[in-house]
């Protein structure tokens, strides 16, 4: 995939994707793990609220598996 097709496949699923807050302290680490999957499965954008950032998941699956490897650090609500 292109990057502009990688752009528009996840504007197309993001908004129903599995949200997963994360301390901005854990960033680093968080995008680290991303690494591992496709770029079009996941999305980060940065201060979502006071130190917090939000992964974006196309799969709920993917999404739960990041949520299990930061259980400390996410914030549910």
């Amino acid at each position: 995939m292109t990057p502009q097709e990688i752009f528009e496949y996840k504007q197309r699923w993001m908004p129903i994707a599995y949200n997963v807050p994360l301390h901005s302290d854990l960033r680093s680490k968080g995008v680290s793990w991303c690494k591992q999957l496709e770029k079009y499965e996941w999305n980060h954008v940065k201060y979502t609220d006071v130190y917090e950032d939000s992964f974006y998941f196309e799969s709920a699956h993917i999404g739960q598996q990041f949520e299990e490897e930061f259980l400390r650090w996410v914030r549910r609500q």
